[in-house]
C-alpha cells in the first residue's frame, strides 16, 4: 500500500491509473497546478511518483529535475514518446523507469510494485510523521510522545489515507472507497463510527483536534 502521485495533464488518463491504481490497495494524489506542481509533491512526501513528458508550463524532464534537487522519490517517466532519447534524457534527471503510452496496466503495475519493492525493501519499518504524531504500518501503531495505541485495520487505512494527503481534503466518499478495497463492508454510519473511535485513540494518547471535519467537504489532518 503505497501513496502514488500522479503527474498527468490528461483528466482522462489521470481518472484511469486512480482507478487501477486504487483497485490494488494504493493511495493516490495529483494536481493540476503544473506551475505549482513540485512544491506540492514535495509537501505531500509520495512514496512513488508517475510523470508524463508532455506537460503545460514545464515539461516533465524540468519537473524530473526540480523534484530530484531536494527529494529521492522514485519516479517513473510516462511519455507516448518513444524513443530512446527520451529514455536516456530521463534516466540522465534522475527517473528510475520509463514507460511508454499506451501501456498494459498489469506491467505498468508490475513496474510501479517492483521499484516501490527495491526502493523500500530494506526499511525494517514502514512510517508516516506529522505534527508529531507518528504512524507505523507495520505494526498499526499510532504514536505521539512516547505514548501509543493500537489500530483496527480500518482506522488504521483512515489514518494513513489522511496522514498521506496532510494540509488536503479527503472526502467521505474517497475514505469509503479505500476502505472498500480492503474488502470491509463500509457505509456512511460505519465510517462515522471509526471516524469517531480514531479520535478517541488520538485523544487518548495526547493528541487534541487533529483530525479536522470540513463539513459537508470531508476531513484532513
Amino acid at each position: 500500500m503505497a501513496n502514488i502521485f500522479i503527474i498527468e495533464d490528461d483528466s482522462k488518463i489521470r481518472t484511469e491509473l486512480h482507478t487501477l491504481l486504487t483497485k490494488y490497495g494504493h493511495t493516490c494524489s495529483f494536481s493540476d497546478e503544473f506551475e505549482q506542481v513540485v512544491s506540492i509533491v514535495l509537501t505531500q512526501n509520495p512514496d512513488l511518483v508517475l510523470l508524463d513528458i508532455n506537460l503545460p508550463m514545464f515539461d516533465g524532464y524540468h519537473i524530473c529535475r526540480e523534484i530530484r534537487l531536494s527529494s529521492n522519490v522514485p519516479i517513473i517517466m510516462v511519455t507516448s514518446r518513444n524513443s530512446d532519447m527520451d529514455e536516456l534524457m530521463s534516466m540522465h534527471l534522475g527517473a528510475d523507469d520509463f514507460v511508454t503510452k499506451p501501456y498494459n496496466t498489469q506491467i505498468l503495475l508490475a513496474r510501479i510494485n517492483s521499484l516501490l519493492k527495491r526502493t523500500y525493501s530494506n526499511d525494517h519499518t514502514n512510517t508516516l510523521t506529522h505534527k508529531g504524531v507518528t504512524l507505523d504500518l507495520s505494526k498499526s501503531i499510532v504514536s505521539y510522545d512516547s505514548q501509543t495505541a493500537e489500530l483496527t485495520k480500518n482506522e488504521l487505512r483512515i489514518l494513513h489515507l489522511l496522514m498521506a494527503h496532510t494540509g488536503s481534503i479527503v472526502t467521505r466518499d474517497e475514505i469509503m472507497n479505500d476502505l472498500w478495497q480492503s474488502d470491509e463492508f463500509v457505509d456512511d454510519n460505519t465510517l462515522t463510527v471509526n471516524i469517531n473511535r480514531l479520535r478517541r485513540k488520538l485523544e487518548s494518547i495526547g493528541v487534541m483536534d487533529y483530525l479536522v471535519t470540513r463539513r459537508g467537504q470531508g476531513y484532513l489532518v
